[in-house]
């Protein structure tokens, strides 16, 4: 039989920016809001990289604007979320920095400590702020932050990375309680459980786990879920999500 083309989707008159849209959770939440007929901004440090993500999304019917974006500079998170709602009513704003790092707690350096806050906190609230301004005018929205097992559990090494994300889920708190009311839904999303990657595989095996997918979240499954959350009513609404393997141990 000959192949046959996927039909485009419904376009939608709306717009999805995603700051941090790396190469898995980033490029699976810009694939499954594309498939509903968002227009994805997908913003990341070297935009280029979005290239295979822009062109991925262009086969499948959809549009995907890229740029490069440090979402740690005012002015340049602004301007990405001044232009996606310029484009198309900004309907939802998904902040997807990770900033992971492991550093003994002598070896974490002034530069490492404010390095890792900046991109995994303070990017957030300047990205929610911005998305929040855009979105108060229309009567509602979306703004979703992606959190991690540090965002409620400090861990050795983890001095850097747990406070910044522990502040990215008291932000999250904040504009929960300052938005909810204004018909804008903030949910905190904790991925406790390593992304299926094969970065992530490759480190699995060489400390001998030979079957690491049993404990490994597809990108994909999230992107699913920051969808439904998007979809749910206003009169039950999640706030805080928390997605691992049935084999995590947790």
């Amino acid at each position: 039989m000959p192949m046959t083309t996927p039909p485009a989707p419904p376009r939608r008159n709306a717009s999805v920016a995603v700051v941090g849209a790396g190469d898995y959770i980033g490029a699976a939440i810009a694939r499954r809001f594309a498939l509903e007929g968002y227009t994805v901004f997908a913003g990341r440090r070297n935009g280029e990289k979005l290239a295979p993500l822009v062109a991925d999304i262009k086969a499948q019917g959809g549009v995907c604007i890229a740029r490069t974006l440090d979402a740690r500079q005012e002015p340049a998170v602004e301007r990405f979320m001044a232009e996606a709602d310029e484009t198309a009513p900004l309907e939802v704003a998904i902040f997807n920095i990770g900033a992971n790092v492991n550093f003994p707690l002598l070896d974490t350096t002034e530069r490492v400590f404010r390095k890792v806050w900046e991109l995994a906190c303070y990017a957030g609230f300047l990205t929610g702020r911005e998305a929040a301004r855009r979105m108060l005018p229309y009567g509602g929205g979306s703004i979703f932050f992606t959190g991690a097992t540090a965002s409620v559990r400090g861990g050795s090494g983890y001095a850097a990375f747990a406070s910044a994300k522990f502040g990215l889920r008291a932000l999250a708190q904040s504009m929960a309680r300052e938005l909810g009311p204004k018909n804008i839904h903030v949910a905190h999303l904790i991925i406790d459980a390593g992304v299926d990657t094969e970065w992530v595989r490759e480190r699995m095996r060489a400390r001998g786990d030979d079957a690491p997918a049993r404990t490994l979240v597809d990108p994909a499954s999230i992107a699913e879920a920051y969808w439904q959350l998007h979809r749910q009513p206003n009169d039950a609404w999640t706030h805080e999500l928390d997605l691992r393997p049935n084999r995590e141990p947790w």
